[in-house]
């Protein structure tokens, strides 16, 4: 059986790399609500239908490129409980802390009322994909009978993001040992104790 041939030339993820990196700098600079595709695609150096052929929307491609940074650097689990969120925690403080990061959570939860599919995308695309690598975390440490019977995942999931961010509206600096810290007292909540 004959294969159909696809039309077009195949989408090159260079310049895929090109839009994302461009959207993530006009945001920081100009903000969500001003950013325009045209300023994405002169930054990038491609053309709007080029950006439109990949992207159908302004949310689609600012959550895209919210997505791609959340990638970067992603740690492997290793199999070891404290180790694998201590990573992970690093990774999510990297991530928020590249340039403008807070700005832009700030700009997608103020976009909330004028553009709600911003918000539903950034939480698709951002906030539960590192949402489930914490908790695919927890719940092999639940399969190796590491953590306590009924042992709220959930709510482990809320204070190891949510340290993050109760730490820097606090405008403390953060301390050495933070994540380390953060993971232990969560764990304590959560272990098995054995007698």
């Amino acid at each position: 059986m004959k294969r159909k041939k696809e039309r077009g030339r195949p989408r090159s993820p260079e310049v895929n790399r090109k839009i994302l990196d461009a959207t993530m700098k006009v945001m920081g600079r100009s903000g969500y609500a001003a950013m325009s595709i045209e300023e994405v695609a002169a930054e990038a150096g491609v053309s709007r239908p080029t950006i439109y052929l990949r992207y159908p929307g302004k949310a689609e491609l600012a959550t895209a490129a919210l997505a791609s940074y959340r990638d970067r650097g992603r740690p492997a689990e290793t199999g070891d409980t404290r180790a694998d969120l201590v990573a992970r925690l690093r990774h999510f403080r990297r991530g928020v802390e590249r340039p403008f990061g807070m700005a832009m959570i700030g700009s997608v939860l103020a976009e909330e009322h004028a553009t709600p599919e911003l918000l539903l995308l950034f939480r698709e695309r951002v906030v539960e994909p590192r949402r489930d690598e914490l908790r695919e975390v927890l719940e092999h440490a639940r399969g190796r009978g590491e953590l306590k019977e009924g042992a709220d995942t959930e709510a482990a999931l809320n204070m190891l993001v949510g340290s993050y961010y109760a730490q820097y509206l606090a405008g403390k600096p953060f301390p050495n040992g933070w994540p380390e810290a953060v993971v232990d007292t969560v764990l304590e909540g959560l272990n098995e104790r054995r007698l």
